[in-house]
């Protein structure tokens, strides 16, 4: 009776689910789960951020931002992945490989940039200052990036029917998202400690500086 009823339900949830991931609907849905998965791994991200300071209040406008981003990169990657299917079809071993390759090299460094800029913009920055701030964390984010997409994509590639791409990438991406979340709002400023010890030592090296020679008498 249970596995009758068991089989039942996962058919009854195959057919719910199945209008998600056909026609224009697939775009809603890897919109929203873009979204919705970046403004997760914001929320995971900033209760770390409560644990080590408790007196911290969560922002909810940072998170919405990141949802908001996440919407945006949604039509890209569908995009993206319908480009990419077109050109390199079929899932031998070598097509497959190229995909990663070319995955890692364009639209990693894209979608970055595309991050960094437009979670500037929403947080009231110019496009050149978040162009800088992409700039600056780059090779930071790009090596992380290198250790943790192509292995993905040899999976999304390899095993995962075209429709289910950018869904499952956006489930990958919430440990991702996390790190992104960390990367974009780290504070990179030095401890106040280390600004007032300086600020003392450029004051004793004013005050051990020694004074002009006074000028010789004219005769």
């Amino acid at each position: 009776m249970l596995p009758r009823l068991g089989k039942e339900f996962l058919v009854r949830m195959q057919f719910n689910w199945r209008p998600l991931f056909q026609g224009r609907t697939l775009l809603l849905t890897n919109t929203l789960s873009g979204g919705v998965l970046l403004a997760l791994g914001d929320i995971v991200q900033q209760s770390r951020e409560n644990l080590k300071k408790p007196g911290r209040v969560r922002d909810w406008r940072r998170t919405g931002c990141m949802f908001t981003v996440g919407c945006s990169l949604g039509p890209v990657l569908h995009y993206w992945y319908i480009w990419l299917d077109g050109v390199f079809v079929g899932k031998a071993l070598k097509t497959v490989g190229k995909k990663v390759l070319v995955d890692q090299v364009i639209a990693s460094p894209f979608l970055g940039m595309w991050y960094f800029v437009g979670m500037g913009v929403m947080e009231g920055h110019t496009i050149s200052e978040g162009w800088k701030e992409f700039t600056d964390k780059f090779w930071e984010f790009y090596k992380a990036d290198c250790c943790v997409w192509p292995p993905a994509q040899m999976i999304n590639f390899y095993f995962l029917s075209p429709k289910f791409r950018v869904v499952y990438i956006n489930f990958i991406t919430l440990g991702w998202d996390t790190y992104l979340s960390y990367l974009k709002h780290r504070d990179d400023s030095p401890p106040a400690e280390l600004l007032s010890d300086g600020s003392a030592v450029d004051i004793q090296r004013e005050a051990l500086r020694p004074s002009d020679p006074l000028e010789e008498e004219k005769a």
